[in-house]
């Protein structure tokens, strides 16, 4: 396996320095074992840095560190959902993902005490904390990470928040956060209906039995939740899952605006990508890269994406997982066109303002801007 650089205690020589490009090294305070193939790790933040590490529920945090491999050392990015209440210190649910670098590091190999570069708070998927609210919460496998934060922040901001949380999981020793989703339920009872689905285990009612897919979200929905009561619906876990869940809503009344939703992966294949040759080639646009108040124009070429060209002469570009699906380079057209190939992190109504995942975003016109300040 290729190696990983991070910072150890263990190296009596280590000068602990600030990163660069956006991140900053927080030591780990705590790594929490979830069950075999997860863990919760939390961070500790020093007081100069509090501000800047303040969440909202529901954020995520941009992991950073460094390969060593074959063709050289190279960047590596990830972005993990914080699962603490809001005021709490950061912390993110990480599962294993089968020849997954990063998640393997952090579930087998970090301890406290280590160093990770880590990038402040980020995301829309963040509700309002307002009382009399009661907020729907659909999740499967590790995309409660962001629903516990956002359970549990409504439900400790006012008396009179409610949540009905219903997580779907394979079987009871791979649900994430077990303990914490039933001290939730003690602490706070009625106001929290928390209802399990296990597709791969039988339950004592067989609605509780099967995959959280559109057929069993109509049962539970239409048996068990008053679903014109619910103001807010926030929806994570993976492609197929959430697509289902917004179809039934629909089929429920509930209009398109009160449904977020956030994706840990797409189970799907991107839209071919179009390798482009070194220098540039063929047809180009001269884009205006806007970021901390610095602007670069470019010239670049029309079948690449805006990030991925920019990157080479503006290597402080925010950007993670490059699919479409975390929105970390969220930035907003304000001149031109752009073509978006995929899109799995913006609302319809930041499209509609002219906001684009510049990781998936090509030139389409003569001049572009994007401002990632706006």
């Amino acid at each position: 396996m290729p190696a990983l650089e991070i910072a150890s205690p263990d190296r009596a020589d280590e000068v602990v320095t600030p990163a660069l490009g956006g991140f900053e090294r927080l030591r780990v305070a705590d790594v929490e074992r979830l069950c075999d193939d997860a863990v919760a790790v939390t961070f500790d933040v020093p007081d100069a840095l509090r501000e800047t590490f303040a969440f909202r529920p529901g954020q995520y945090l941009t992991l950073r560190t460094f390969v060593d491999g074959d063709a050289g050392r190279r960047e590596e990015r990830r972005s993990y959902s914080i699962c603490a209440p809001a005021g709490a210190l950061p912390r993110v649910g990480v599962r294993r993902v089968e020849t997954g670098l990063f998640s393997e590091w952090l579930v087998d190999r970090v301890r406290p005490g280590d160093e990770v570069e880590v990038s402040p708070p980020a995301g829309s998927f963040t509700p309002d904390l307002e009382p009399g609210t009661h907020h729907g919460l659909i999740a499967a496998g590790s995309g409660i990470t962001p629903v516990l934060s956002i359970a549990a922040s409504v439900l400790a901001a006012h008396d009179d928040t409610r949540v009905t949380l219903l997580y779907g999981n394979r079987r009871t020793d791979t649900v994430m956060f077990t303990e914490e989703l039933a001290d939730l339920k003690n602490a706070h009872g009625a106001r929290l209906q928390l209802v399990h689905v296990l597709s791969r285990e039988p339950m004592a009612a067989e609605i509780f039995s099967g995959r959280l897919d559109a057929a069993r979200l109509r049962l539970l929905l239409g048996a068990l939740v008053d679903v014109e009561d619910v103001d807010q619906w926030w929806l994570c876990g993976p492609l197929g899952m959430t697509a289902d869940a917004q179809e039934v809503l629909v089929e429920f009344g509930v209009p398109k605006q009160r449904v977020h939703r956030e994706l840990f992966y797409v189970d799907e294949p991107p839209p071919e990508l179009s390798r482009a040759e070194p220098g540039v080639q063929g047809e180009t646009s001269e884009v205006t890269v806007v970021l901390d108040g610095r602007s670069t124009t470019l010239t670049l070429p029309r079948g690449e994406a805006i990030l991925d060209a920019a990157q080479k002469v503006r290597g402080d570009l925010p950007f993670a997982c490059k699919g479409g699906v975390c929105g970390t380079c969220r930035a907003r057209v304000t001149d031109g066109e752009v073509r978006m190939r995929r899109n799995y992190a913006l609302e319809d109504d930041e499209v509609e303002a002219g906001f684009v995942l510049t990781c998936q975003s090509r030139p389409a016109t003569g001049t572009v801007t994007v401002d990632y300040d706006s």
